[in-house]
Protein backbone atom coordinates (compact mmCIF):
# COMPACT_ATOMS: atom_id res chain seq x y z
CA UNK A 1 0.00 0.00 0.00
CA UNK A 2 1.70 3.18 -1.00
CA UNK A 3 1.88 5.71 1.74
CA UNK A 4 -0.83 8.02 1.04
CA UNK A 5 -3.43 5.49 1.10
CA UNK A 6 -1.84 4.38 4.32
CA UNK A 7 -2.71 8.16 5.39
CA UNK A 8 -6.28 7.99 4.37
CA UNK A 9 -6.92 4.69 5.56
CA UNK A 10 -4.81 5.90 9.48
CA UNK A 11 -7.00 9.01 9.25
CA UNK A 12 -10.17 7.72 7.81
CA UNK A 13 -10.25 4.97 10.82
CA UNK A 14 -8.82 7.51 13.62
CA UNK A 15 -12.00 9.74 12.74
CA UNK A 16 -14.18 6.83 12.67
CA UNK A 17 -12.64 5.71 16.24
CA UNK A 18 -13.57 8.78 17.74
CA UNK A 19 -17.22 9.42 15.92
CA UNK A 20 -17.99 5.77 17.42
CA UNK A 21 -16.01 5.48 20.38
CA UNK A 22 -17.65 8.80 21.85
CA UNK A 23 -21.29 8.17 20.41
CA UNK A 24 -20.70 4.79 22.05
CA UNK A 25 -19.33 5.62 25.33
CA UNK A 26 -22.41 8.45 25.55
CA UNK A 27 -24.84 5.87 25.08
CA UNK A 28 -23.51 3.02 27.48
CA UNK A 29 -23.10 6.24 29.91
CA UNK A 30 -26.64 7.81 29.42
CA UNK A 31 -28.12 3.80 29.44
CA UNK A 32 -26.43 3.33 32.74
CA UNK A 33 -27.39 6.46 34.47
CA UNK A 34 -31.21 5.90 33.75
CA UNK A 35 -30.88 3.02 36.25
CA UNK A 36 -29.94 5.16 38.94
CA UNK A 37 -28.34 1.76 39.72
CA UNK A 38 -24.73 2.84 41.43
CA UNK A 39 -23.09 -0.86 40.71
CA UNK A 40 -23.94 -0.70 37.65
CA UNK A 41 -23.41 2.88 36.64
CA UNK A 42 -19.70 2.23 38.50
CA UNK A 43 -19.07 -0.94 36.35
CA UNK A 44 -20.26 1.20 32.96
CA UNK A 45 -18.46 4.13 33.72
CA UNK A 46 -15.26 2.07 34.53
CA UNK A 47 -15.29 0.17 31.11
CA UNK A 48 -15.99 3.80 29.85
CA UNK A 49 -13.09 5.33 31.07
CA UNK A 50 -11.09 2.24 29.71
CA UNK A 51 -12.05 3.02 26.39
CA UNK A 52 -11.73 6.52 26.44
CA UNK A 53 -8.13 6.08 27.19
CA UNK A 54 -7.45 3.05 24.82
CA UNK A 55 -9.32 4.28 22.01
CA UNK A 56 -10.59 7.84 22.08
CA UNK A 57 -6.49 9.17 23.23
CA UNK A 58 -5.11 7.15 20.86
CA UNK A 59 -7.43 8.70 18.07
CA UNK A 60 -6.84 11.88 19.45
CA UNK A 61 -2.93 12.16 19.32
CA UNK A 62 -3.24 9.83 15.81
CA UNK A 63 -5.60 12.85 14.21
CA UNK A 64 -3.73 15.69 13.90
CA UNK A 65 -0.37 13.64 12.83
CA UNK A 66 -2.02 11.96 9.81
CA UNK A 67 -3.79 14.69 8.83
CA UNK A 68 -0.61 16.77 8.94
CA UNK A 69 1.21 14.47 7.08
CA UNK A 70 -2.03 14.09 4.50
CA UNK A 71 -2.54 17.51 4.05
CA UNK A 72 1.18 17.89 2.87
CA UNK A 73 1.30 14.53 1.00
CA UNK A 74 -1.39 15.94 -0.68
CA UNK A 75 0.40 19.22 -1.28
CA UNK A 76 -2.58 20.85 0.45
CA UNK A 77 -1.25 24.20 2.41
CA UNK A 78 -2.01 23.70 6.42
CA UNK A 79 -3.30 26.93 5.96
CA UNK A 80 -6.77 26.24 3.34
CA UNK A 81 -9.55 27.50 5.05
CA UNK A 82 -11.91 24.30 5.58
CA UNK A 83 -8.00 22.64 7.05
CA UNK A 84 -7.93 25.72 9.56
CA UNK A 85 -11.45 25.35 10.50
CA UNK A 86 -11.29 21.66 11.50
CA UNK A 87 -8.09 22.36 13.44
CA UNK A 88 -10.37 24.95 15.30
CA UNK A 89 -13.05 22.72 15.41
CA UNK A 90 -10.43 20.16 17.06
CA UNK A 91 -9.32 22.35 19.31
CA UNK A 92 -12.60 23.10 20.43
CA UNK A 93 -13.88 19.44 20.78
CA UNK A 94 -10.92 18.60 22.78
CA UNK A 95 -12.08 21.73 25.55
CA UNK A 96 -14.91 19.87 26.09
CA UNK A 97 -13.27 15.96 25.94
CA UNK A 98 -10.93 16.65 28.52
CA UNK A 99 -13.36 17.81 31.39
CA UNK A 100 -15.40 14.76 30.14
CA UNK A 101 -12.96 12.38 30.81
CA UNK A 102 -12.46 13.83 33.99
CA UNK A 103 -16.15 14.47 35.13
CA UNK A 104 -15.76 10.36 34.01
CA UNK A 105 -13.64 9.46 36.40
CA UNK A 106 -15.41 11.64 38.65
CA UNK A 107 -18.68 9.85 38.22
CA UNK A 108 -17.21 6.05 38.16
CA UNK A 109 -15.92 7.10 41.75
CA UNK A 110 -18.71 8.18 42.72
CA UNK A 111 -20.61 5.43 41.93
CA UNK A 112 -18.17 2.47 43.69
CA UNK A 113 -18.62 4.79 46.19
CA UNK A 114 -21.93 4.71 46.32
CA UNK A 115 -22.50 0.82 45.07
CA UNK A 116 -19.60 0.15 48.18
CA UNK A 117 -21.93 1.88 51.17
CA UNK A 118 -25.43 0.49 49.51
CA UNK A 119 -26.21 4.05 49.54
CA UNK A 120 -28.01 5.84 46.74
CA UNK A 121 -25.86 8.09 44.47
CA UNK A 122 -24.96 11.90 45.96
CA UNK A 123 -26.35 14.90 44.08
CA UNK A 124 -22.70 15.96 43.73
CA UNK A 125 -23.08 12.47 40.87
CA UNK A 126 -25.83 14.31 39.46
CA UNK A 127 -24.94 17.96 39.04
CA UNK A 128 -21.62 15.94 37.37
CA UNK A 129 -23.61 14.14 34.62
CA UNK A 130 -25.73 16.78 33.85
CA UNK A 131 -21.88 18.82 33.55
CA UNK A 132 -20.78 15.39 31.35
CA UNK A 133 -24.22 14.79 29.23
CA UNK A 134 -24.03 19.05 28.12
CA UNK A 135 -20.58 19.05 27.07
CA UNK A 136 -21.19 16.28 25.13
CA UNK A 137 -23.51 17.63 22.54
CA UNK A 138 -20.78 20.85 21.32
CA UNK A 139 -17.99 18.04 21.28
CA UNK A 140 -20.23 15.68 19.04
CA UNK A 141 -21.46 18.29 16.47
CA UNK A 142 -18.20 19.53 16.42
CA UNK A 143 -16.67 16.41 15.31
CA UNK A 144 -19.58 16.10 12.66
CA UNK A 145 -18.51 19.02 11.41
CA UNK A 146 -14.81 18.46 11.25
CA UNK A 147 -15.75 15.55 9.32
CA UNK A 148 -17.83 17.34 6.94
CA UNK A 149 -15.40 19.26 6.34
CA UNK A 150 -12.65 16.69 5.44
CA UNK A 151 -14.79 15.06 2.95
CA UNK A 152 -16.35 18.75 1.22
CA UNK A 153 -13.32 20.26 1.77
CA UNK A 154 -14.97 23.83 0.63
CA UNK A 155 -13.42 26.80 -0.23
CA UNK A 156 -13.28 29.44 1.84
Amino acid sequence: MEWMHFLRWAHIIGATVLLGTGAGIAFFMVMAHRTRDARLIAHTASIVVIADWLFTATAVVAQPVTGTLLALEMGWPLTQGWIVAALALYVFTGLFWLPVVWIQHKLRDLAREAAEADAPLPERYFRLYRIWFACGFPAFFAVLAILWLMVARPVF
